[in-house]
């Protein structure tokens, strides 16, 4: 069987005979590293979870004890509450009018390999959509009168990362990018309640191939890079006041997962086989505006902002989603 596999990599190009190479050595978890390839290694990150769920009419005790906060892209309004996370070096409860709260979660980090951060992430996402259903009833008991139902915990959790510290340079910082946006590539999900490493030659692989998800976004413009998943976010800033700042990306993220809440209830109610009903502050005008501040260039956006907002909105497919939800409601709310 060797001998027939050796004639047959006699008959491939010498990147093809490496691309398998490594491959193989990915499948026995050992580390092959290539000429002239980078390799995982230790770097520092900031973690933005993102954690969003619809509370309807229930919200309106918890909006009003909020302090006001500015208006994001979307044009939603939006005030906060401190959220006490146990070893986050920020938290905070942001609460909308339209009637959704999002958790946000700042946290720092400094790991050994990408896999590492990887298997934190995919662990710690057992834990914190409960904690967050949890604070949310919470500060309702606190704000309203009378009994309060218990807030479900949010169905999902989004991240952006922002990559610090790193010995990454060119075709290694580009791979790492990716890795952070779409890390599941580097654990084993079988068990939910068990997330483990693939075994620390699959990063080394990633890397030596130059890994890229397809359905990933890059943005960048010179200054900095970044990359869109469908699951996550990953940003590179550089030290230069022309860069785009990892804040307007956060600002852009809770617009779009406290639409992508709404909207979802939307489309929810109609697949139970109900007309769905808003408010009329909030009905299908009000998706309609947000769209349209979403997805409409700004005379003053810079360059860098616009590929960033293209490559977010692309990858979340919240502009179908808000579409379909628009059509939900004009039908049952002409």
């Amino acid at each position: 069987m060797a001998q027939i596999l050796d004639a047959a990599l006699l008959q491939c190009t010498p990147e093809e005979q490496e691309a398998f190479r490594l491959r193989l050595a990915a499948l026995h978890g050992t580390v092959v590293a290539a000429a002239g390839t980078e390799t995982p290694q230790p770097c520092t990150v900031v973690s933005h979870k993102f954690l969003p769920t619809y509370l309807g009419e229930q919200i309106a005790p918890l909006f009003a004890a909020g302090a006001s906060a500015p208006s994001g892209p979307g044009g939603l309004e939006r005030r906060t509450l401190p959220a006490g996370h146990r070893s986050a070096q920020s938290s905070a409860v942001h609460v909308y009018g339209c009637g959704v709260a999002v958790v946000h979660l700042e946290e720092h980090h400094r790991v050994e390999s990408l896999t590492d951060l990887a298997v934190w992430r995919y662990r710690t996402y057992l834990q914190e959509p409960d904690w967050a259903g949890k604070q949310i009833t919470q500060k309702l008991h606190a704000a309203g009168e009378g009994h309060t139902p218990e807030v479900p915990a949010p169905q999902y959790v989004l991240s952006v990362y922002e990559l610090r510290k790193h010995s990454w340079t060119s075709a290694g910082l580009d791979t790492a990018l990716q890795l952070l946006a779409t890390p599941s590539v580097l654990v084993n999900r079988q068990d939910p309640e068990n997330v483990v490493s693939l075994g620390p030659g699959v990063e080394a692989a990633k890397f030596a191939e130059g890994w890229s998800h397809p359905e990933a976004v890059p943005f960048g413009g010179g200054v900095s890079q970044g990359v869109a998943g469908w699951s996550g976010v990953s940003y590179h800033p550089q030290p230069d006041e022309r860069a785009l700042t990892t804040s307007q990306i956060v600002a852009l993220e809770l617009d779009v997962q406290a639409l992508w809440a709404l909207s979802s209830h939307v489309l929810h109610t109609v697949e139970d086989g109900h007309d769905p009903v808003m408010p009329p502050e909030y009905g299908w005008r009000f998706l309609r505006s947000a769209y349209y501040r979403l997805t409409t260039a700004r005379p003053t956006e810079t360059a860098q902002h616009r590929v960033m907002r293209e490559a977010i909105l692309t990858t979340s497919e919240l502009p179908d989603r808000l579409r379909a939800a628009q059509d939900a409601l004009r039908d049952s709310n002409p």
